[in-house]
């Protein structure tokens, strides 16, 4: 049994690395978009792939568009740009209801 208890608490525990990675993520994305309000996923990944060395993320519009619909909900919004006809991003405080 103590090998039993021993291998669900590793399952149980995620790894110091990838919850890093996860929260350096949330915190650069949070950032850009409450800096540039009605800014476009295709920026976002330009601006972590690019200017913040994220290159080795895999990061994609789609993902993020997954990550900030699933993580930063709670701080961040989205809305749709009808001329461009794509999804835009801000501060949620500032988005009038």
């Amino acid at each position: 049994t103590l090998i039993f208890c021993f291998m669900q608490e590793k399952l149980v525990r995620q790894g110091s690395q990838k919850r890093a990675r996860f929260e350096r993520l949330k915190d650069e994305i949070t950032n850009f978009v409450l800096a540039n309000h009605g800014c476009s996923a295709q920026s976002i990944v330009a601006n972590l792939s690019h200017d913040k060395a994220m290159r080795n993320h895999g990061l994609t519009t789609r993902k993020v568009g997954f990550f900030i619909s699933r993580n930063l909900a709670e701080k961040l919004t989205w809305w749709q740009d009808h001329k461009a006809g794509r999804r835009v991003y801000g501060d949620r405080a500032r988005v009038q209801k």
